[in-house]
């Protein structure tokens, strides 16, 4: 065998073994809702946008959209409450039994009251949700989203945070998401299974 020949074997080889490495290593890390330690395991205590309690205990007995934000987001939050508007609008009664939360990653701004204005024009479909700084973490923790405040205009601030919409089942595990501005079919599509699989 050549030198050439056996350089680029032995360079086909290592490829291999780090395809192999990186295939384990993303079986080992992918999310899976039934595992210990799953995605939307943990307890906290919040409360809606009537003032009422709210915990995990509330995201089981039906499927559920659930989507984390603040209320003066400038983008992602409305366009994904629009969307959201016209994936009620198109499953029509499909959606009867599916409840939607978003939930504010702004504690110190989004009052119950608050929320429940910038919710309110989805006629009661959407659930807005609050608490205390921590109880919001031990929620974020939960589900494995991401939030983080950071610099706005005029000396306020902003709160960066994951844009997609997670689909809970009925058992109150995690199905899987909808990305930001996915496709709406893709997204109706979505949602039917999750609606289906109850």
């Amino acid at each position: 065998m050549s030198a050439p020949t056996a350089r680029l074997r032995l360079a086909l080889w290592a490829l291999v073994g780090l395809a192999a490495i990186a295939s384990v290593a993303i079986l080992a890390f992918a999310p899976r809702a039934t595992s210990a330690g799953g995605i939307g395991e943990g307890a906290y205590a919040l409360i809606d946008d009537t003032g009422a309690p709210f915990d995990q205990t509330q995201l089981e007995g039906q499927p559920s959209l659930l989507f984390f934000g603040f209320t003066h987001c400038p983008d992602v939050c409305p366009t994904t409450l629009g969307e959201m508007a016209v994936w009620f609008e198109t499953l029509g009664e499909e959606a009867r039994d599916l409840k939607a939360f978003f939930v504010s990653v702004d504690p110190e701004r989004d009052r119950p009251e608050i929320i429940h204005d910038y919710v309110s024009w989805l006629d009661g479909r959407v659930t807005g949700i609050t608490g205390t700084k921590e109880e919001i973490d031990k929620m974020v923790q939960a589900w494995r989203v991401f939030y983080e405040k950071g610099p706005g205009s005029d000396g306020d601030y902003t709160v960066n945070h994951t844009a997609s919409v997670l689909l809970v089942n009925a058992e109150g595990g995690f199905e899987g998401t909808i990305a930001y501005q996915e496709d709406p079919a893709v997204a109706v599509d979505k949602i039917r299974k999750l609606l289906a699989a109850t």
